[in-house]
């Protein structure tokens, strides 16, 4: 698959990107190479080939689900500006 380059400008376009007239054709030739490369990933058969959630069998430890740091909570809303309900009241800054 190739793309033009009024796509490339397009793309340009839409991520503001300023982009010269001299990188506009090697950034054509660069996108299409990588569509060409998405293509060859997707014509590979992979029917018996068991999906995996990472390439080595690295296991990434994980620590206990427990609480470890004591509930500050009041003692920060008494010298908040303002509070409701448990939650902390700030001034409106989006109309």
């Amino acid at each position: 698959m190739s793309i033009k380059r009024e796509d490339a400008e397009n793309i340009a376009r839409l991520a503001k990107l300023q982009i010269s007239d001299d990188q506009i054709e090697k950034i054509t030739g660069d996108l299409s190479n990588i569509l060409d490369l998405v293509d060859q990933l997707q014509a590979v058969n992979t029917d018996n080939i068991e999906p995996m959630a990472h390439p080595t069998d690295a296991v990434q430890r994980l620590r206990s689900d427990q609480v470890t740091e004591a509930n500050h909570r009041e003692a920060y809303q008494k010298i908040a500006p303002a509070t409701e309900e448990g939650l902390y009241l700030v001034p409106k800054v989006i109309e």
